[in-house]
């Protein structure tokens, strides 16, 4: 991370803690909900299937960065089928980039070819070892290691929901995340149990299991892109939400956190640790602050 993006998103932060106040600095875009899989853990793919236009898109860009957001994600769906005319994905990142987003970050699946080195982080989902992976996300594992070894940067993240089928695969999904040389990290979530997927909840005893395994792998070395100041307040889910920091934008409609927020009593049961991290910087917590400051120097 440049030194005057660090100064500004400090600046944001002292304003934000001590004037109380609620502007957004994270913002993301669904470029659509069109899926190639049909995760079992996911309830959001292919409920439209509809791919969003360029303009479109660039005009809720330039929305979002008029409101102060600095640091932009990309989502779907799978966000490498988005598409319109000859423009894709890295035409977005290129456009977000030229607009003055300090931090531009895309999520994806992983199945197809990775060219995108104007990204600051790839965020690829892998859910364990090849055998608990591919349960979850079908036949996918292979074509996954194949095209993080054949990507063009090394600025993939891989990114792990945990849940009730691969809850015991920290450990394997870090030994990746360290032997890979394209990938600089790995970051955790806990499942958020959506509608229809309310079994792949983990209890808070789950919850303090995983966090202490994760904890292990830090200790030992493993690269992971996530604050363990947080860790208590995850597991028994005692973070303020929603996190005013992050809104989501998709097909025109902005809310705030993220689109959980339209479910009843959802939010707090909400398992994205990047939500609670944010929410607690913000609230001033000088433990989560400092680390946060030690984590994203090393993989931003």
């Amino acid at each position: 991370m440049k030194l005057s993006s660090l100064i500004r998103f400090s600046l944001f932060g002292i304003s934000t803690i001590l004037f109380h106040r609620k502007k957004a600095i994270l913002g993301t875009i669904i470029v659509t909900d069109q899926c190639n899989l049909s995760c079992k853990h996911c309830s959001v793919n292919n409920l439209t299937g509809v791919i969003h236009p360029y303009r479109q898109i660039k005009s809720e860009m330039e929305l979002l960065y008029q409101q102060g957001i600095r640091i932009l994600f990309f989502c779907g769906g799978e966000t490498f089928l988005w598409k319109d005319g000859d423009k894709n994905i890295r035409d977005l990142v290129i456009e977000a980039r030229s607009m003055g987003f300090l931090i531009v970050n895309v999520v994806t699946n992983g199945t197809f070819k990775i060219d995108l080195p104007e990204a600051d982080l790839i965020l690829l989902s892998l859910d364990g070892d090849k055998e608990k992976h591919n349960f979850i996300r079908d036949d996918t594992y292979d074509t996954i290691m194949g095209n993080i070894d054949s990507a063009t940067s090394d600025n993939i993240c891989l990114y792990m929901a945990i849940n009730q089928i691969n809850k015991n695969m920290i450990e394997s999904v870090c030994k990746v995340a360290k032997k890979k040389e394209k990938i600089r990290a790995v970051s955790f979530n806990f499942h958020t149990p959506y509608p229809d997927t309310e079994d792949l909840e983990l209890s808070s005893l789950e919850k303090e299991k995983c966090c202490k395994e994760i904890e292990r792998m830090m200790k030992e070395g493993y690269p992971i892109f996530n604050l363990k100041s947080a860790f208590s307040h995850l597991i028994n889910n005692t973070f303020p939400t929603p996190c005013y920091q992050c809104v989501v934008m998709e097909n025109g409609k902005q809310s705030i956190c993220g689109r959980c927020v339209d479910v009843p009593g959802l939010c707090e049961k909400c398992g994205y640790f990047f939500a609670a991290e944010y929410a607690l910087i913000f609230k001033g917590n000088i433990y989560v602050i400092l680390e946060m400051l030690k984590t994203y120097l090393r993989y931003i």
